[in-house]
């Protein structure tokens, strides 16, 4: 029996995908509700789902291709049990399905295996345990088998195939989500008046609260007390006391919102992505925690969805995890103010008249200056700025 294989339906804000990548090839057998192809969208990756067990008998469409909600991508003939053991020289290989619940294409050796990696290693009968996997959820791809192989000539190859004149280069198209972000930054810095002010602020307070109180936070709540959570508590009482800059532009008018979503920039493989915690303002320090770490995971996994990405009224940008010491963010469209956190750096400062060691962090804080005024982001950012170094302030709502 033919089926249809369709994209996923896709949200009212995504016009269309693109195919990124057919994870099953035609001819090759899957069991239900394995992953067939991913989609990307200018937010997230959507995977596509076998509907039962059978085998991908046409692809219409090929990757790179652009689809539309719930289009036709390609066809599947449905079949009854499992799929077919592969044997070579009459000795079984790989059983394509050995753990019942296992939701990737092949399994061996407690790794996932992709395809093209599988027909190698059926070829030369390697022994999975010791072949490094790189790829999403500890999948082993093509290049990880053949660098197992011969480890020492891989990366020549590879890159002989884009030589010109011996010096090695590769194009490859720019992803989907790389477009857009790329698309959006150009916008936002022709269509908004961007400026950007600093501060720094000592951390000391905030480590000294992080070393008697963190292993009782994390043994109490079950996630572990970073900073993250105190700048986004900070964010949220500095922006009730100054909702123009919780606000946004829509054309000619200005929209105040009676909410404080917080994005949180999350660097991944494939680009910069900002999940929302929302009703920040309603979430204890833990929770805000714990959503941060739910979300990172998302991201990196590529599971994060398209509603928890959608809205935001203020973003927070953390360069410092990468060592950054000081830039200056730019805006997340349409929102009208952004925080950039950076790298704690020992530094001498004065204190009283007296020089002192302090853990320092330098703060940046853009802002679209069509609507805020300098005094309006600088006093906001000295806000945060006080609310950091007397964290009492965060518990008083000062």
């Amino acid at each position: 029996m033919s089926i249809e294989i369709k994209a996923p339906t896709f949200p009212e804000s995504v016009a269309d995908g693109t195919i990124a990548n057919w994870i099953k090839k035609e001819g090759e057998s899957v069991n239900q509700d394995e992953v067939i192809a991913e989609i990307e969208t200018d937010k997230v990756v959507l995977e596509v789902l076998a509907q039962s067990n059978g085998v991908v008998s046409k692809i219409l469409k090929t990757e790179g291709e652009t689809v539309l909600s719930s289009e036709v991508i390609g066809e599947f003939s449905e079949s009854e049990g499992k799929p077919e053991t592969l044997k070579k020289n009459n000795e079984t290989i790989v059983d394509l399905k050995e753990d019942k619940n296992e939701e990737t294409e092949v399994e061996r050796d407690n790794k996932k295996i992709s395809p093209a990696a599988k027909k190698i290693i059926i070829e030369n009968n390697i022994e999975t345990e010791n072949v490094k996997s790189s790829g999403k959820n500890n999948r082993i791809t093509k290049a990880d088998v053949i660098n197992h192989i011969s480890p020492d000539i891989e990366e020549s190859s590879v890159l002989s195939e884009f030589s010109e004149d011996d010096r090695p280069q590769k194009r490859v198209p720019m992803s989907r989500l790389r477009s857009t972000i790329a698309k959006r930054l150009v916008s936002v810095k022709q269509d908004t008046a961007m400026l950007t002010t600093f501060n720094e602020v000592d951390m000391l307070p905030i480590k000294d609260l992080r070393s008697k109180y963190g292993e009782e936070f994390e043994k109490e709540h079950g996630v572990k007390l970073g900073f993250m959570g105190f700048f986004v508590v900070a964010a949220v009482q500095a922006l009730k006391k100054f909702p123009m800059v919780n606000a946004s532009i829509d054309k000619n008018d200005i929209v105040y919102h009676g909410f404080q979503d917080i994005g949180v920039a999350v660097s991944t493989e494939r680009g910069l992505v900002v999940p929302i915690i929302k009703d920040a303002d309603t979430k204890s320090l833990s929770e805000i925690e714990k959503s941060i770490l739910e979300y990172s995971k998302k991201a990196k996994e590529g599971k994060l969805s398209i509603d928890e990405m959608q809205g935001g009224t203020f973003t927070i940008s953390n360069g410092g995890v990468f060592g950054s010491l000081l830039s200056t963010p730019i805006l997340n469209a349409p929102q009208t103010a952004i925080l950039g956190m950076h790298a704690i750096q020992e530094r001498p400062i004065a204190i009283a008249g007296e020089i002192v060691i302090r853990p320092m962090m330098y703060l940046a804080m853009s802002y679209d200056h069509r609507l805020l005024d300098g005094k309006e982001a600088v006093t906001f950012l000295v806000s945060i700025k006080e609310q950091l170094e007397s964290p009492e302030r965060l518990l008083l709502n000062l």
